[in-house]
């Protein structure tokens, strides 16, 4: 099996929308740097700063074409990373003692429960979680509210977040810090849920 740093490096190089998004381009084929700086509204002195990221853990290979360089998925090592991680959890999974409710049932009572003490019956926010695990539920069911696809200006992001609680700028933060939101040039949009942080992950 993979070793276990190699998993962690893994998906540090992916905890960045701008990775994330240059790999979905790549997957449609090879790419310039001057090309993927061009639908990635950032500078080619950025690419370079994030292909070295990916190329570090083997997910993108780089070649030179007299002055261009070519980026590509490396599929290989895309698909043996996804393979290790979930050999890593089945069998972590397989270790865990089995306790009689089923641990999907666990997680949904504990969200009813977050929710119904932190939320009022008109659906504001009574006040920020300090705890991890509760934040992250009360953020996974605004974030819920965000349509998918759509583009926001940071106003707009203002605005929806004073439907539910006055602190918009800390909330927002929290958003972009564990992955509901991306940020590009101050216009935002919520990311896939495929990126979006597990709080049914934590203890």
């Amino acid at each position: 099996m993979m070793q276990l740093d190699k998993i962690v490096s893994y998906h540090k190089a992916l905890a960045d929308p701008t990775r994330m998004r240059m790999l979905i381009l790549l997957s449609e084929g090879e790419l310039t740097g001057l090309a993927l700086a061009g639908k990635l509204c950032i500078s080619p002195a950025t690419v370079t700063h994030h292909a070295a990221k990916l190329r570090a853990v083997s997910l993108v290979n780089e070649r030179r074409e007299k002055n261009a360089i070519y980026f590509s998925l490396n599929h290989y090592f895309l698909q043996a990373y996804a393979s290790a991680m979930s050999q890593l959890i089945n069998q972590r999974a397989s270790e865990e003692p089995n306790e009689n409710e089923p641990m999907d049932e666990k997680n949904e009572r504990l969200k009813q429960s977050v929710l119904k003490n932190f939320m009022t019956a008109e659906g504001k926010l009574k006040h920020i979680p300090s705890q991890l695990k509760k934040k992250r539920i009360v953020l996974e069911y605004l974030a819920e509210k965000l349509e998918p696809g759509k583009s926001y200006t940071e106003k707009e992001i203002n605005r929806f977040i004073e439907q539910f609680h006055p602190d918009y700028a800390t909330i927002r933060r929290e958003f972009i810090m564990h992955a509901y939101l991306f940020r590009e040039q101050e216009i935002y949009e919520r990311n896939p849920r495929e990126m979006w942080e597990k709080w049914e992950t934590l203890s």
